[in-house]
């Protein structure tokens, strides 16, 4: 049996990541998993003992059902992971419209579904969206895809009872995801999320894994989204 407290579904980095720090230093037994196995290697030498982790591809029913194959009992799972391109509805173009709902929102659905014989009757799960949800800016199916992941999280959190089912949607947060790529991007886009944002920033990964560590642990809290974007939905 793979001993574990919690689950995460891309844990390898970014929010997922700093979430998995923060529940092995208050000595959780963490399981995470990711699509690249040296990324995934690198994570859980950070980690270190209280850590392990899978190989898995979300978008993949088998993989998902594999990765949580002889866990005991989880007090928590939480779904971050994604990897998809966004486009204009004019486009036309699959990838940026199906594609995008496969690899988010089917991910994270299909995900809780083979979790669920390994959670406890007291467990927490957290699905992941984004503020898109509520003020779209372009994109329709990725706002949409945001929207129905909140939706979800609304419905398991009925059916699924007494588990409880939140949804964290985060801004735009200054992650590896956006450090990776070209500067003149990057500071384009923070430029633009400090005008339309309150607090004039970015998130940070703490941030966002702070509000996430706090649905998975608050037992009032079930069937809500957690907006976590410096009050963009506000402007």
């Amino acid at each position: 049996m793979t001993q574990a407290n919690y689950a995460i579904i891309g844990g390898t980095s970014g929010i997922g990541f700093a979430l998995a720090q923060k529940l092995v230093a208050r000595g959780e037994r963490v399981l995470i998993g990711g699509r690249n196995e040296q990324k995934l290697a690198q994570a859980l030498e950070r980690l270190g003992p209280q850590a392990s982790g899978r190989v898995v591809d979300i978008t993949d029913r088998a993989s998902l059902r594999i990765f949580f194959e002889d866990i005991e009992a989880l007090s928590g799972l939480f779904t971050p992971a994604a990897s998809y391109a966004t486009g204009d509805f004019r486009d036309g173009d699959s990838a940026t419209s199906e594609g995008l709902f496969q690899a988010k929102f089917w991910a994270q659905y299909w995900a809780v579904y083979e979790a669920l014989p390994h959670l406890s009757d007291t467990a927490s799960v957290v699905l992941m969206s984004g503020a898109a949800s509520a003020r779209p800016i372009g994109a329709p199916a990725y706002a949409a895809c945001n929207a129905a992941l909140e939706g979800l999280a609304r419905g398991l959190a009925v059916e699924l009872r007494p588990i409880r089912v939140n949804c964290l949607s985060p801004g735009t947060t200054d992650s590896e995801l956006w450090r990776n790529r070209e500067a003149a991007q990057r500071e384009a886009a923070y430029d633009y999320w400090n005008s339309v944002t309150l607090v004039q920033r970015p998130g940070t990964v703490d941030e966002q894994a702070d509000a996430a560590l706090f649905l998975l642990e608050n037992k009032n809290m079930t069937g809500s989204t957690l907006y976590c974007d410096g009050g963009y939905t506000l402007r």
